[in-house]
């Protein structure tokens, strides 16, 4: 091998030294938010701790964990709570755990959710780094802790396990491991509903890469060659990837590297497999075949209706002065989000990204849900902030620290708030 080679083609760091910046980063967030939700609690006579795993969804969690499904709460309007509800991925960890360790289930679903989250943010800053770079990767995974409402993820809940396999799904899509997409896929699919978010990108995705495969073939002359910029900006045999600044990746192809058809096939095979097989499992035994799910949801008013809920909830606001700025923050945030992603369209992010943040953002936006919960509903929607962590990246690392720690202290007061006061339903 020539000195020339040599130098265009040098190893890359391990991916976990690579992101061992954005996981120190990470872990003192969380921590500091940890640290004034105690003391904000105390103050109020309350227990944190008890705030993070025993209150709202994390009972119900508990609760299947400790004695399966079957149990429901008849409310006086006549509503039915039902614990079928809740997806079995979490319940099946935290039974697992509690089972050969000395936890209860409760703190056993804390510890899954600290673990959890410490891998959504390896698999956000391993996607954020396949696609622009380590810089972009750690800045992607900080702005993810300092959410306003990141507290959640160290919550016994099911989002930060969600995205730790949605993360690492879309990473494996990105460098043409299709089983492990898959099956990722699938487990996803049997965390929450929205797994149908990661489905769709893998099929998707699939599917434009068996249409490129029959365009490329089928072209007089043509031979295919591996110079797709996902190929490009990090093969799976760790070969150096160079590390793209926000604006320079419009030839992002929004193909997966090649693999075999029938590794992709298998991919997509599987990955719906989860979400699939517990709402046959429901239909099942509610006795009410596909629809079982779908009336387990609207017992808790669960439902999708295209938005219409959520414009009506959002123009009550506009009924009276104080809850107007509330309902302008709304219309703020959602045009926010909007636009973030479309500057993800426009920049030619992976389309494995885009269809994953795309489900994710309708199947929160557009359901009839309790709206309080919304925001935590979009934190596994970590793509949107790429661009923001574009932004911040191009900054002085003196400045982007500044930001990041302003932002950090905000989210945890406003955390600390939050859980004290209504708190995620």
């Amino acid at each position: 091998m020539s000195d020339l080679e040599t130098r265009v083609a040098p190893p890359r760091a391990p991916l976990l030294r690579r992101a061992a910046p954005a996981l120190l980063g990470y872990a003192a967030v969380r921590a500091l938010g940890l640290v004034v939700l105690a003391v904000w609690s105390a103050a109020r006579g309350k227990s944190a701790y008890t705030v993070l795993t025993a209150r709202w969804d994390s009972l119900w969690y508990t609760r299947v964990a400790e004695l399966g499904y079957g149990y429901e709460v008849r409310l006086p309007n006549g509503d039915v709570h039902s614990n079928l509800a809740f997806f079995p991925l979490l319940p099946w960890l935290e039974r697992s755990l509690h089972a050969v360790t000395p936890l209860s289930y409760a703190d056993a679903g804390f510890m899954v959710s600290l673990l959890a989250s410490l891998a959504a943010a390896c698999g956000i800053f391993a996607v954020a780094d396949q696609v622009y770079g380590p810089r972009v990767g750690i800045c992607a995974v900080l702005l993810w802790a300092v959410l306003p409402v990141g507290i959640v993820q160290s919550m016994a809940y099911s989002e930060s396990l969600f995205t730790a396999l949605a993360a690492w799904s879309l990473y494996a899509l990105l460098t043409g491991r299709w089983v492990w997409a898959g099956t990722l896929a699938a487990l996803a699919g049997l965390t929450r509903p929205v797994g149908a978010a990661v489905v769709a990108a893998v099929w998707v995705t699939g599917v434009l890469s068996f249409v490129r495969d029959r365009s490329t073939t089928s072209a007089p002359g043509a031979h295919h060659t591996e110079h797709s910029p996902a190929h490009t900006l990090g093969a799976p045999d760790g070969t150096h990837a160079p590390a793209l600044t926000p604006g320079a990746h419009a030839s992002i192809a929004p193909f997966a590297p090649s693999a075999p058809a029938w590794h992709r096939a298998l991919g997509m095979a599987i990955a719906p497999l989860g979400a699939a097989g517990y709402v046959f499992w429901v239909g099942r035994r509610t006795r009410k075949g596909l629809f079982g799910y779908l009336d387990v949801q609207a017992g808790w008013r669960n439902g999708f209706d295209g938005g219409y809920a959520f414009a009506r909830f959002v123009a009550d606001k506009f009924t009276s002065f104080p809850s107007a700025l509330a309902g302008v923050g709304l219309i703020i945030g959602v045009a926010l989000l909007l636009w973030l992603y479309v500057t993800g369209i426009r920049r030619r992010q992976p389309v494995a990204l885009l269809v994953y943040t795309g489900v994710v953002l309708a199947l929160a936006l557009c359901a009839s849900s309790y709206f309080g919960s919304k925001p935590r509903l979009l934190m596994p929607a970590f793509p949107v902030l790429l661009p923001l962590a574009g932004a911040l990246a191009r900054l002085r690392t003196s400045r982007s620290v500044l930001v990041t720690a302003v932002l950090a202290g905000a989210a945890a007061i406003y955390g600390a708030f939050w859980l004290n006061g209504s708190g995620p339903p």
